[in-house]
Order: C-alpha cells, then sequence, then structure tokens
C-alpha cells in the first residue's frame, strides 16, 4: 500500500522541484547575445543572476525573499533581466543551454560565486554587483543594488 502512495507522490514531487527551478518570469532571459540586443534598443542596463537552481540553498531561498516581491517586480522593469543557471542536474537545462552558461560563467563570474548579481551596460561593460546571500530574509543590499544602478 506504501508503494501504491509513493507512485502518487512521486510526479508530485517532481513537479514541485521542476517548478521550484524554473524561471517564473517570461521577463528572464537565458541567452546573453539577446539581453544585450535588447538592452541596447531599450537604452537599458542588463541584470545578470548567476545561480545554481538545484544545489544553492541561497540561491532557492532568493526566489521567495526577493524575486516574488513586489518592490523586486517593479525595479526590475528598469532592467533587462539574464538568468545564468549552473544547476549540478544535467536534465534541468539543455546541454546547449549549459554550455552557454560554463561560458558566460567564465567570462562574468570567473570567481564561480552563487549567488551573483552582476549589473552591465548594453556594451557588457560591469558597473556593478553584489555576491551572497545571507537566507536571513533581509534583501535590502539586493534592492538597493537595483536602485542604484536603474
Amino acid at each position: 500500500m506504501k508503494y501504491i502512495i509513493l507512485l502518487f507522490m512521486i510526479p508530485l514531487f517532481a513537479s514541485a522541484q521542476a517548478d521550484f527551478n524554473s524561471v517564473d518570469d517570461s521577463k528572464w532571459l537565458t541567452n546573453y547575445d539577446s539581453a544585450i540586443s535588447k538592452a541596447k534598443k531599450q537604452k537599458k542596463n542588463v541584470l545578470v543572476y548567476f545561480t545554481g537552481s538545484d544545489w544553492c540553498p541561497p540561491c532557492k531561498m532568493l526566489k521567495t525573499d526577493l524575486f516574488d516581491t513586489n518592490e523586486f517586480q517593479e525595479l526590475s522593469n528598469n532592467y533587462i533581466l539574464l538568468y545564468v543557471d549552473v544547476p549540478r542536474n544535467r536534465d534541468l537545462i539543455s546541454e546547449k543551454q549549459m554550455i552557454h552558461n560554463k561560458e558566460l560563467l567564465t567570462k562574468l563570474n570567473k570567481k564561480k560565486v552563487f549567488p551573483l548579481f552582476k549589473v552591465i551596460d548594453a556594451k557588457g561593460n560591469e558597473l556593478d554587483k553584489l555576491s551572497g546571500y545571507s537566507m536571513n530574509g533581509v534583501i535590502d543590499s539586493h534592492l538597493k543594488l537595483l536602485e542604484k544602478n536603474k
């Protein structure tokens, strides 16, 4: 009986994991060149977010503590958003996307810090950055970064 219950629970857990790791908002791009092109057209900076969606606890907490807030939603309208995920589970993103993301890691996140927010201009020049998250619900420094570079 418990195996039958377990069989019914597996899809529930799988869908919850997929939802947790996905980029919820269609505003997030996953291609650097597309983000830069859009930034040039809209005369905006790019907010690059480096995450390890399936292994980085602070990255997971930021989803709830920062990305789901009204403040972030409002401030993020001033940016082109670029989501760079480097998961350990290779089934979460395509092989092509993983290669692209690792190239960006080498180019924009040489120290391989997660989570990392990097603000770049439409030419790809770094303007500002903020690394880490203490997982205590205090997102003031993240919001200040967004406010300062819009």
